[in-house]
């Protein structure tokens, strides 16, 4: 107990107090300087991350764009055209999907029905596609800027697209079933007067479907044996 006796009495001590007071001065500014400077160094990675973030996010709807524009003059490209088209999408939506910010992925299936759509109309002669081009432009910028309130947005579109295909698809179906139901009524209408159609009494049918008459037969017959009679006496002289 008297080495801690005489570390408190040092501690205590006027000579020291000034010393000591130095020492807690100096651990506090080394530990203020450490946290200053590591808020800095996250803003600044946090700031580069963010600015990285927006590159990557303005590279992707400068694609989607780009991809909306061939898309819309889809029947005029050449194959290759549209193969180096297919694959620019592809890797755009990849990298939207990556992208950080919310609603990356509700935003590329949007996308990715509105560039099917400008495909499909692209068809159609006449079809003016530029406004459309321009909602698509518009609708991904809200998106960049308002991720939360362009998600919802697109939630809603997409919900209101699987509702209609789910009932076009219903009446596909039906169309189809009842096609092919008329074509087998059709077809079975076809068979059924050939199946109960009987052959005449003076016929003889062949395997293949088809009769013979027996007239016709009977000539071939004769016209045998006379050439057989004239053969004969020849081989005899």
């Amino acid at each position: 107990m008297q080495w801690w006796n005489d570390l408190v009495e040092w501690v205590t001590s006027s000579e020291v107090r000034p010393m000591l007071f130095a020492a807690a001065l100096f651990i506090v500014a080394v530990v203020v300087s450490s946290l200053v400077a590591a808020g800095a160094s996250r803003r600044a990675l946090r700031g580069i991350v963010d600015q990285r973030d927006r590159e990557q996010k303005q590279a992707a709807i400068m694609a989607l764009v780009d991809a909306a524009t061939e898309a819309s003059v889809w029947n005029s490209l050449t194959p290759q055209e549209q193969v180096l088209s297919d694959r620019a999408v592809a890797q755009t939506d990849t990298l939207v999907r990556l992208s950080p910010v919310k609603g990356a992925a509700v935003a590329a299936d949007w996308a990715n029905h509105q560039l099917h759509e400008m495909k499909r109309n692209s068809a159609t002669y006449g079809y003016e596609l530029d406004p459309v081009v321009e909602e698509f432009r518009d609708r991904l910028v809200e998106w960049s800027k308002k991720p939360a309130r362009a998600r919802k947005d697109f939630e809603a579109d997409l919900r209101r697209w699987r509702a209609e295909s789910a009932g076009s698809e219903q009446a596909l179906i039906a169309e189809q079933e009842s096609w092919v139901a008329k074509q087998h009524h059709e077809q079975y209408a076809e068979v059924k007067p050939a199946a109960t159609t009987g052959s005449r009494p003076g016929d003889i049918t062949r395997s293949t479907g088809g009769t013979i008459n027996t007239s016709t037969t009977q000539r071939i017959i004769d016209d045998v044996k006379v050439l057989e009679a004239e053969r004969k006496p020849s081989s005899v002289s």
